[in-house]
């Protein structure tokens, strides 16, 4: 679904954006996530940036949200992506036009969606992960029963995780995680790949016990957003690739919104 610039005038509140410059994220500042992130070719070139609004907001509403959000002039000078082959970090600075912004689920409050990767010898019991012939998908070598499983529709334990599962934002960390940049050093065990997921998942999203059934639930809404001006797509890229990637996590309580955003390349910093 993509949102036109005068969807914004059609909603009942107009959003309005603030950044909140003093938000630190421990996944990029912690040194060995970065070592981590910096292997697999992605420090430097992923950043999360959070802003508050002042209104209050329904996920029904996340076309007029976003749109709102990337025509903020608070946000299109506060926004940062990469650019040009040098991979420069600047600000949005562009006047946006119209959007796209898929609901992504988010329901999953442990990592026990990734326990069938030992139950099929994916991953053996040590953590190792079982190797395999090279193949090249697209950008990507599969060199692993695991990269096989994430990128092969063909392959024979792809149907392990459902439609639905691959679409949860937790699976989708995971996997972008795992892909890693252009001149990624995959791991040979599963452990890094599961908990720097879980650690980013965690201080990403939101949660609030229910008084009555004294259960856990996930507050926050996650969008999967791309941004586009009178030139065509101008975020997070101008140039789509399954590993550029912009999310925004809304979390209705606070009010706040974080962008988690990588550009995929080689660059390291």
């Amino acid at each position: 679904m993509m949102a036109q610039e005068d969807a914004a005038s059609g909603s009942g509140s107009k959003f309005t954006f603030h950044p909140l410059p003093n938000r630190t994220f421990s996944f990029l500042e912690n040194r060995d996530t970065r070592e981590l992130l910096t292997k697999w070719s992605m420090n430097g070139r992923i950043t999360a940036q959070a802003f508050r609004y002042d209104q209050y907001f329904q996920s029904y509403q996340k076309d007029v949200f976003v749109l709102a959000f990337f025509q903020d002039p608070n946000v299109t000078s506060h926004l940062k992506l990469l650019t040009g082959s040098s991979g420069q970090w600047t600000a949005l600075g562009t006047n946006v036009k119209k959007i796209e912004a898929r609901e992504v689920p988010c329901t999953h409050l442990s990592m026990s969606l990734f326990d069938r990767l030992q139950e099929e010898n994916i991953v053996k019991e040590s953590g190792y992960i079982s190797k395999c012939l090279d193949e090249y998908v697209d950008d990507f070598v599969v060199s692993d029963e695991l990269r096989k499983v994430l990128l092969l529709e063909d392959s024979d334990k792809y149907e392990i995780f459902s439609p639905s599962d691959r679409q949860e934002f937790l699976f989708l960390l995971f996997k972008h995680l795992c892909l890693g940049g252009a001149v990624c050093q995959f791991e040979d065990t599963i452990d890094p790949y599961l908990d720097i997921t879980k650690s980013i998942y965690k201080e990403l999203l939101s949660v609030q016990k229910d008084p009555a059934t004294q259960q856990i639930n996930i507050i926050s809404s996650v969008f999967k957003v791309s941004a586009y001006d009178e030139k065509g797509l101008c975020y997070p890229s101008p140039k789509s690739h399954e590993q550029t990637f912009a999310y925004l996590i809304v979390d209705p309580l606070k009010r706040h919104v974080i962008v988690l955003y990588h550009c995929f390349g080689g660059g390291i910093f």
